[in-house]
């Protein structure tokens, strides 16, 4: 059976550039880019590719992810707008894993729900935030994910609860299984809204303060080691501003790995590797990368 079987043609794209897809602005071709309107397509489209056992990405804003030069030799999965529905009944709230963060952040703020001010301006979806337990600025997803719906490796739905999620430090137990997040649901409480939106602006004049949002990026390069920051650490070994090609340690934050514009993944991976031989040479840590790494050279 063909993929056109399963969904319409205009959403498959064959050879796709994956640099379109990601906030890098990095990475070579997926053999196959499809994008499902409904949580069956996804179930068609696995059971496809386990058929075929030909390997297989989701991914939603594509915030955390790196691909490489060469592409990704098999299937991506796009969750979309057709995946970015919400349902608020008291301070739950239930929401596809499409959805971008920050923009439901926004709709809590307006029906007067706290709890995610600090997802204010995280790039990416819902989906990928809990699959990775993103945070800033003190909060994190564990502190208001009830349960999540995923996709096993059998192509089953199965609920986790936040017990089964097994979150920590930008690590969670769908990420260690590999499940797909299909729906979310969170567990805020009653603020005034006015000031979760006075605390969403001044986290954002914060962001837009410290961070190089203006380029390119994944996020933060690295996981935080225990009892350090590492963009003071970079700094202090005098890496601020250093370039392979167009992959730059940001002036404005040397956390950040920054795209000046044509960068490859080789620049990138040339330059985390010379970070982390420093670092651990200096420092005796070594350094994890905070975002996901595929793809072929």
């Amino acid at each position: 059976m063909n993929l056109e079987n399963l969904i319409p043609a205009e959403r498959i794209k064959y050879k796709e550039p994956m640099k379109d897809h990601t906030t890098f602005r990095i990475g070579g071709p997926a053999d196959i880019l499809v994008m499902p309107a409904s949580v069956s397509e996804i179930m068609q489209i696995m059971e496809w590719v386990r058929e075929r056992s030909m390997p297989y990405l989701v991914i939603g804003e594509g915030s955390n992810l790196l691909v490489r030069d060469g592409g990704f030799r098999g299937l991506v999965i796009k969750l979309g707008d057709s995946f970015n529905k919400v349902e608020f009944s008291g301070i739950e709230v239930k929401a596809q894993a499409g959805i971008k963060v920050s923009q439901l952040a926004a709709m809590a703020a307006d029906k007067g729900l706290g709890g995610l001010e600090f997802a204010e301006g995280i790039p990416g979806s819902l989906g990928g935030a809990v699959y990775m337990n993103a945070g800033a600025y003190g909060g994190e997803f564990s502190q208001v994910v009830k349960e999540a719906a995923v996709l096993n490796d059998a192509g089953e739905t199965i609920l986790m609860d936040r017990s089964d999620l097994e979150f920590g430090y930008r690590s969670s137990s769908i990420q260690r299984y590999g499940y797909t997040v299909l729906e979310v649901t969170l567990m805020l409480h009653p603020r005034e809204s006015h000031l979760i939106k006075e605390r969403m602006q001044e986290l954002s004049r914060q962001r837009k303060e410290r961070q190089p949002l203006e380029f390119p990026s994944a996020g933060s390069t690295f996981k935080r080691p225990p009892g350090r920051f590492v963009g003071p650490m970079i700094d202090e070994l005098g890496l601020k501003g250093f370039r392979v090609g167009d992959a730059e340690v940001s002036t404005k934050h040397a956390g950040f790995i920054i795209n000046r514009g044509q960068a490859t993944a080789r620049d990138v991976l040339a330059l985390v590797s010379l970070i982390k031989q420093r670092v651990k040479a200096e420092y005796g840590i070594e350094l994890e990368t905070e975002f996901l790494i595929v793809g072929e050279d």
